[in-house]
């Protein structure tokens, strides 16, 4: 960028310099809020659809009845009618929020403060009207209406500057990245214009040019922490530590779930790649192609929604929904193209994958004091300019017993992470890398963090243990084995011994899932049949990814199913596509490894991606950050370790497939 200051500098003036127009020209809006609330007939007594009111809601909820009142306010027709009463400023109407009553919101946004509120009274006196007129033109009884009583009078118009400042931050940040990128674009055609020129001068080199003979000297290497080169393994890093110790609940505002901070990082992790190599410092590791393919094949399904979603009457919250499920997707992409494209060397990613084992050990042990000390740690975290993206998130019980999410955003997907990373601490534990460390530094990771799975009780939990010990325990050595399955049965009378009664919920949950007893399961159920309605309607692209949201649809409890929601099969198609692509990678590691080692390594990473690929059935796996960067993550290191395996397995093959030449027949002199 220092090079390309004639790019950087006029634009980042300008930029600056209309953030300073907008925020001298662009004035001050204010807005004013008022409340109705709706109240039931003189009538209330008797049921009020009996004797002929269509709009009010057969039980006196009159939630029905609201929701219509505010679909009539945001109606055209309404809009030309108010602007005809003057009413010219933007306004709003919508269910008061944090309240299942029938409370409707109403709110003016303008630049006139007097003006504002003159239009808030207007607005509230037009919904007492249009309410009568519903009902009017129904024919029902006077006797039977239903009447509207203001709860909070217009307010005094308060300034709304967030707005108004986040369009000049837009304004700064768009030129500020536009120099930026155009910086990159044109130090890659350098870069490139300099290597032809290097290659033609190499073949075309003076032949009194004599290379200098002398050794060169050898350049100390600072061994500074800020003098260490940047990778894609330190930007990951810091990826997981804002993932893991963050509480993934906690979000950017305006952002949503996805606004997390190990998210915006991942986003400027990507972007940092990019300019890497644009500028030719960095070539994607070969071998490595297939998971990126798998994710264009998730990105095709994930654009086709999009346009699915803007091609019908969707309403602002999925249209905000969408955008957010772009950028959840791109955050998915850098994780996957930082491990398998970014990452250069098999010790590095070594390094990495270390990392991650040690971080989900901490998180793992943090859950064990929610357990233990029934709270939620989580609930005390409180950072500055972030909020909970998850409603009303409090510690959960289940039995006796509490449900710990550590910095999770909930229990479920607690244990769903620390399944898919148990097979990566076992791998770890028996490399014989490892083996000069102490027991407790091998082995304490692995009993952490599968001693945390049944504090969850849940049966996703279980369900992904199962599947850890059917999957990697048949492949070891028969003494390795039976030793394996004598401390599982130990561990199991350790956890009635210690913590009584805990086996026994688990045992009880699995019991009443096979009866189709549980609440919850059958509450799933329920569901799956209420989706129908949605698949039916758009079968093949979906509603669009991110769009059905628990707020305004209902929670589905199951990855597949929201997919097939979202996504349509297209979608269901990629996400079968990625499962099954992890599961690939691992068994291709496992048969192409020389090594006991990197067999092991395979069959970690089959295991890790079957469990993410059966749990996903079990609650909406990829709606949940920490899970979904985890799965992403592994995925992409599946397919770096795999290009390595491939080239190693290669390496000793290539003078082989050389052809020999037969020997030169040699002259013999004669004896003669």
């Amino acid at each position: 960028m220092r090079r390309r200051w004639y790019f950087m500098v006029p634009f980042t003036l300008l930029s600056v310099l209309c953030g300073a127009y907008l925020y001298v020209t662009v004035p001050v809006s204010y807005q004013s809020q008022s409340s109705v609330a709706l109240l039931d007939s003189r009538a209330v007594a008797q049921l009020a659809p009996t004797f002929g009111n269509p709009i009010s809601n057969a039980g006196g909820s009159l939630v029905v009845t609201a929701d219509v009142l505010i679909r009539t306010l945001e109606s055209s027709d309404a809009a030309k009618e108010l602007h005809g009463r003057g009413m010219t400023d933007q306004y709003t109407a919508g269910f008061a929020s944090n309240s299942d009553s029938p409370l409707v919101s109403l709110s003016v946004t303008g630049t006139d403060r007097a003006k504002v509120l003159k239009e808030t009274n207007t607005l509230t006196d037009f919904a007492g009207e249009q309410l009568k007129a519903l009902q009017a033109a129904a024919k029902v009884p006077q006797v039977y209406f239903v009447q509207t009583a203001p709860v909070v009078l217009p307010q005094t118009p308060v300034s709304k500057s967030k707005t108004r400042y986040q369009d000049i931050a837009a304004v700064v940040i768009l030129g500020v990245v536009s120099a930026f990128m155009l910086s990159i674009l044109l130090e890659g055609v350098a870069v490139v214009r300099k290597r032809g020129r290097a290659g033609t001068t190499s073949l075309a080199q003076r032949p009194q040019e004599v290379p200098d003979a002398r050794p060169p000297k050898p350049v100390p290497v600072r061994r500074r922490l800020l003098s260490r080169r940047v990778d894609a393994t330190a930007i990951l890093t810091v990826y997981l530590v804002l993932a893991f110790f963050i509480p993934s609940n906690l979000a950017l505002p305006a952002l949503g779930g996805v606004g997390t901070p190990a998210n915006v990082f991942a986003l400027l992790g990507l972007l940092w790649y990019l300019a890497t190599w644009l500028g030719g410092r960095i070539l994607p590791a070969p071998g490595t192609r297939l998971v990126r393919v798998a994710m264009c094949v998730l990105a095709v399904a994930v654009l086709m929604a999009y346009i699915a979603d803007a091609s019908r009457e969707s309403s602002h919250q999925e249209v905000l929904g969408a955008d957010r499920g772009l950028i959840g997707f791109m955050v998915w992409v850098s994780l996957v193209v930082l491990t398998s494209a970014g990452i250069q060397e098999r010790d590095r990613l070594d390094v990495l994958m270390r990392r991650v084992v040690v971080m989900g050990t901490i998180v793992a042990a943090i859950g064990y004091y929610d357990f233990f000390s029934a709270t939620n740690i989580a609930d005390s975290i409180h950072i500055p300019g972030l909020q909970t993206s998850v409603a009303q998130v409090t510690a959960m019980d289940r039995g006796s017993f509490t449900r710990p999410r550590s910095t999770t955003a909930q229990p479920l997907e607690f244990g769903g992470m620390l399944a898919i990373l148990v097979p990566f601490a076992i791998q770890q534990a028996f490399d014989p890398v490892r083996r000069h460390l102490h027991v407790v530094r091998r082995w304490g990771p692995v009993l952490i963090m599968a001693g945390a799975l049944p504090l969850t009780v849940s049966r996703t939990s279980i369900i992904g243990m199962l599947l850890i010990a059917l999957v990697m325990v048949p492949r070891w050595k028969p003494q390795r084995r039976w030793a394996a399955l004598g401390l599982m049965t130990a561990s199991v009378a350790g956890f009635k011994v210690i913590i009584p009664g805990l086996i026994g919920t688990i045992t009880t949950l699995f019991a009443t899932f096979i009866n189709n007893s549980d609440s919850s399961t059958q509450a799933r159920t329920v569901k799956y049949s209420a989706i129908v309605p949605y698949l039916e309607e758009r079968p093949l692209f979906g509603r669009g990814f991110g769009t059905f949201t628990p707020d305004l649809y209902f929670f589905t409890d199951n990855q597949y199913m929201l997919t097939l929601a979202e996504m349509g099969l297209l979608g269901l198609i990629a996400l079968f596509t990625l499962f099954i692509t992890g599961i690939h990678q691992g068994g291709s590691i496992r048969r192409l490894a020389r090594t006991e080692s990197d067999r092991e390594l395979g069959q970690a990473f089959f295991a890790s991606s079957l469990v993410a690929l059966v749990i996903s059935a079990t609650f909406d796996s990829l709606s949940f950050p920490m899970f979904a960067g985890m799965f992403f993550l592994t995925l992409g290191a599946g397919g770096s370790y795999l290009g390595f395996i491939r080239r190693e397995a290669a390496a000793p093959a290539a003078p082989s497939s050389q052809r020999a030449e037969p020997p030169l027949p040699q002259l013999v002199e004669s004896s003669r």
